[in-house]
């Protein structure tokens, strides 16, 4: 059985997440600050945490970052915090998923479901932390290798790289790309940068046995790496 933790101010959402996610066979701890949740981890080993954004005793994206430096544990937001700018942050803190409110209970068992199946409680700090054997890419420590040896990416390419990653087997739309990267209303950028930055990309990683990023035609792009 899965074990979840719910990290949630509010008294009635936190009821009735724990009741919803209990009736679907999971076996959820619930914490009402940070304090709650951070004793509980202690005591508890749990397969993923579910945060809130705003929380009465401190910031869910300070505390994402917290538990990230400490091991695995795969992280879902819950937040009304719904600027692209918060989201950014939200998987720049580590988070392998970021759901803002309202949002539908469906939606979330599937995304929790793809959280697991993803392995990401096994992946080695994922987000932060991507390695095929072949490829590793440090995102808090802005350093890349392949092969062992250095890659050299801007910022925006490890941006870049980060978004796909996080969307690991998702088609990550160029419009998307856009709204996440650049400011695409005033910054004037179009898809050609994004079709710029994803052929260098794919020069620097890439040769005839390793290919990650796969095009897919009129809709976007798709990582295709596969950690150990």
């Amino acid at each position: 059985m899965k074990k979840i933790l719910l990290i949630e101010d509010d008294k009635d959402l936190n009821l009735g997440l724990t009741y919803d996610l209990r009736s679907e066979g999971y076996q959820v701890y619930s914490a009402r600050n940070l304090g709650e949740g951070m004793a509980l981890l202690e005591k508890q080993e749990v397969d993923l945490l579910l945060l809130d954004g705003n929380l009465p005793d401190g910031d869910g994206f300070d505390f994402c970052k917290a538990v990230k430096t400490e091991g695995d544990l795969p992280v879902i937001f819950l937040t009304a915090r719904d600027l692209e700018t918060d989201e950014i942050t939200g998987f720049d803190c580590g988070a392998d998923d970021y759901i803002t409110k309202p949002f539908s209970m469906a939606v979330l068992h599937k995304r929790i479901e793809a959280v697991f199946r993803r392995g990401g409680q096994k992946s080695g700090n994922s987000r932060s932390l991507y390695d095929d054997g072949y490829l590793l890419i440090d995102f808090d420590g802005l350093t890349a290798y392949k092969e062992g040896s250095a890659l050299t990416l801007t910022p925006t390419e490890f941006k870049l790289l980060r978004l796909l990653i996080a969307n690991d087997q998702k088609v990550v739309t160029k419009t998307l790309i856009l709204e996440k990267l650049w400011d695409n209303v005033g910054n004037f950028v179009d898809e050609h940068a994004v079709a710029v930055n994803i052929n260098r990309l794919r020069k620097k990683l890439e040769d005839e046995t390793h290919q990650y990023i796969k095009t897919m035609y009129g809709m976007g792009y798709q990582w295709k790496g596969q950690q150990k």
